[in-house]
């Protein structure tokens, strides 16, 4: 099997607590699972941002499927298995995985985004 560097990468992240300043953190898990139709990568993760009383504000993981919008309510029933969370309450919006670096890339700008909007 040939190796992966973006999932190398995610899998050697697997566990680590990252400070970002202010009392804000965030929280890496990743790990290999069998890849099935829903995770074809093979690799279950959880990226979260928590501010300092360790609340979620942002997270992006493959935990759970999420429902199409219901503006799409007679089309296919096609359900996102990488969903990303965009505040607290929020049940998560669909992510488009293409790759594990593409995954830390987004997730780390949208820590950042989020990180500016705080310090406001």
């Amino acid at each position: 099997m040939q190796r992966n560097p973006g999932i190398d990468t995610l899998l050697d992240l697997h566990g680590e607590i990252i400070e970002q300043g202010h009392g804000y953190w965030v929280s890496i898990e990743a790990w290999r699972v069998e890849s099935i139709p829903e995770i074809p990568h093979g690799i279950r993760h959880a990226l979260t941002l928590h501010e300092p009383y360790g609340k979620r504000i942002l997270g992006y993981d493959n935990a759970h499927a999420v429902k199409p919008p219901k503006k799409f309510k007679y089309a296919g029933r096609i359900l996102a298995y990488d969903p990303k969370h965009r505040h607290a309450s929020d049940k998560g919006v669909p992510y488009g995985f293409r790759d594990a670096h593409e995954l830390l890339t987004d997730f780390f700008a949208e820590v950042d985004r989020v990180l500016q909007e705080t310090q406001k």
